[in-house]
């Protein structure tokens, strides 16, 4: 596969939103909620109301000054659980600078911050509640600090009207850049109060302890009678700053830029929000070729489960190029098995081709394709991506779901997801656990529509775990019922002991071929109740599947998929 339609296709993979949909309610994609109206916001308040502690404490301590407003709205509007902690990852992702590491670099500085700003800035609050704490924690550490923790004396710059005073204990903070802000940014904290707290101000003038002593801490001018004191209570700038001996002072003390100044550093660091007009294109695109798939789930140990993953095309979707009297199309798949964090845990990608000569295409073109691909995941959620392009017409086609692989306990009866098959057979010693549709010794071709007809037989694939074996046989001692229904009504009904099936140990595999010549066409119900005697305890699996005329043959024509 060339590099080039590699990265078209992981493109249309990576094509959705961060918080793309995962389930039947989606859940909102926070830059398409920045004002929510009337009936969002009572909706919010009543969510608000029934969160759990956990999730309230995350949002109004953890991230309440790195959250952005938008992002807020879109996490109180989330309906379950699931959604919410989907959304916590996917809030970390985005911050990430590099979202393929397990370890997610924001996260951790942001709360070695919070301890931080607890253990330097606390002052009969939490540090993370003060000014310096706010700061701290979503700008991170100043490049330069000056600090007076006792006051002192303090000798005023001449944009300040020069002179000197006493003040209070103040600091001030100097970032050389901060994004969306700007270079060279001075803020500064005063504790008029001596009590700890520090608190940002707007006012240069607030640390001036003497500000209101008459004929102390004058200013140059005042000193030399050039000016009043007085004069400085009535500035329409909102500083208690003595006129400059250079006339104008510089821009930084202008009230506009100290109150843009004083808005922005408070505000929370910008996310750049995912472009959607990807999301568009891709959902454009999703539709030009149309298949089924499917995933089963399959025990390998307590700690890993094997996932095939079937995919079905019909031929019909197919672009078929005739050459030499043979129909060929070829088919480019690929696969991307992701956490909800978006770090890829599992890739594939195959080239599927298909040939039928001129005397069976017309009826081939009426079959479909079937590829899987087997993948070893460990239990948990992930999401599920599938692009198929055909290589003739160029059109794609783009799947995304939930995949939720289930955990197999240890102490009681499990079972494998059940399985209805065209096709059971047993492989040759070499080809055991290789191969597509190979599970363990046996090739068990899935049914995706599971549409089939009286001339056919019903494969049945079914593990069953965790059996208990009798200490003195040292075998398993259960029962299997399989029982076909139409309606709610039963039709069918066999047995089957483990004695039977010559297995012996903890896990037993069942593979059947059920005739359907006696069942009459319509649609159908299979129950598999797996028993052990043992340790009574039954475990159950269902599947549904249809039953249609068997079509007569016609001269010439060949069966297949």
């Amino acid at each position: 596969m060339s590099r080039l339609y590699r990265t078209l296709l992981i493109s249309a993979a990576l094509s959705i939103p961060a918080l793309a949909p995962l389930h039947a309610q989606e859940i909102p994609d926070p830059a398409a909620n920045a004002k929510p109206d009337k009936a969002a916001r009572k909706k919010m308040k009543e969510v608000y109301k029934e969160l759990g502690e956990a999730y309230k404490h995350w949002l109004n301590e953890d991230v309440t000054y790195i959250i952005a407003p938008e992002e807020r709205s879109a996490f109180l509007q989330l309906a379950t659980n699931e959604e919410r902690e989907q959304f916590i990852e996917q809030f970390w992702l985005r911050r990430s600078s590099n979202p393929d590491l397990p370890d997610n670099d924001f996260k951790e500085e942001h709360y070695r911050r919070i301890a931080y700003a607890n253990e330097h800035f606390a002052s009969g609050i939490p540090g993370w509640k003060t000014d310096r704490g706010r700061i701290y924690i979503i700008h991170g550490p100043a490049d330069e600090v000056e600090s007076h923790p006792t006051g002192g004396t303090y000798d005023r710059p001449m944009d300040e009207g020069g002179g000197s005073t006493s003040t209070y204990p103040w600091e001030t903070w100097r970032y050389r850049h901060i994004d969306d802000i700007g270079d060279d940014i001075t803020v500064e904290f005063v504790d008029p109060s001596g009590s700890g707290e520090y608190h940002l101000t707007m006012d240069p003038s607030e640390k001036d302890a003497l500000l209101y002593v008459p004929g102390a801490g004058l200013t140059q001018l005042e000193a030399m009678g050039m000016a009043s004191k007085t004069d400085r209570f009535t500035n329409s700038d909102g500083t208690h700053l003595g006129k400059s001996l250079g006339g104008s002072r510089s821009s930084s003390y202008n009230e506009f830029t100290r109150l843009e100044l004083y808005s922005k550093i408070q505000k929370p660091v910008s996310v750049k929000y995912k472009d959607l007009e990807t999301a568009v294109n891709s959902r454009i695109v999703r539709d030009q070729v149309h298949f089924t798939w499917r995933t089963d789930f399959l025990k390998i140990t307590a700690e890993s489960v094997l996932v095939p993953v079937t995919i079905q095309i019909p031929n019909s979707q197919l672009s078929f190029q005739s050459k030499e009297g043979v129909h060929s199309a070829t088919l480019n798949i690929f696969g991307r098995v992701s956490t909800l964090t978006g770090r890829v845990v599992q890739t594939f990608e195959d080239s599927v081709s298909r040939d039928f000569p001129d005397s069976l295409f017309q009826q081939s073109v009426k079959l479909f394709s079937i590829y899987q691909k087997a993948i070893p995941l460990r239990p948990g959620l992930y999401r599920l991506d599938i692009v198929i392009k055909d290589v003739q017409s160029g059109n794609i086609g783009i799947v995304n779901s939930r995949l939720a692989v289930p955990r197999y306990e240890e102490d009681k009866l499990e079972a494998s997801t059940l399985i209805l098959a065209d096709q059971i057979e047993h492989v040759p010693a070499k080809q055991i656990g290789t191969g597509q549709f190979v599970l363990g010794s046996s090739k068990v071709r899935p049914r995706l529509e599971a549409d089939f007809t009286t001339a056919d037989k019903l494969g049945i694939y079914l593990q069953v775990y965790n059996l208990k074996v009798d200490e003195k046989t040292h075998q398993p001692s259960g029962s299997l019922e399989f029982v076909v229904r139409k309606g709610g009504e039963e039709v069918m009904n066999f047995k089957q002991t483990t004695q039977e099936l010559k297995q012996v140990g903890e896990q037993i595999t069942i593979e059947r071929l059920l005739p359907l010549s006696t069942l009459a066409p319509g649609k159908y119900t299979l129950q598999v109740d797996a028993t052990d005697q043992l340790a009574k305890q039954t475990i159950t699996r269902k599947a549904e599947f249809s039953v249609k005329a068997a079509p007569v043959p016609q001269a010439g024509s060949s069966p297949g998929r």
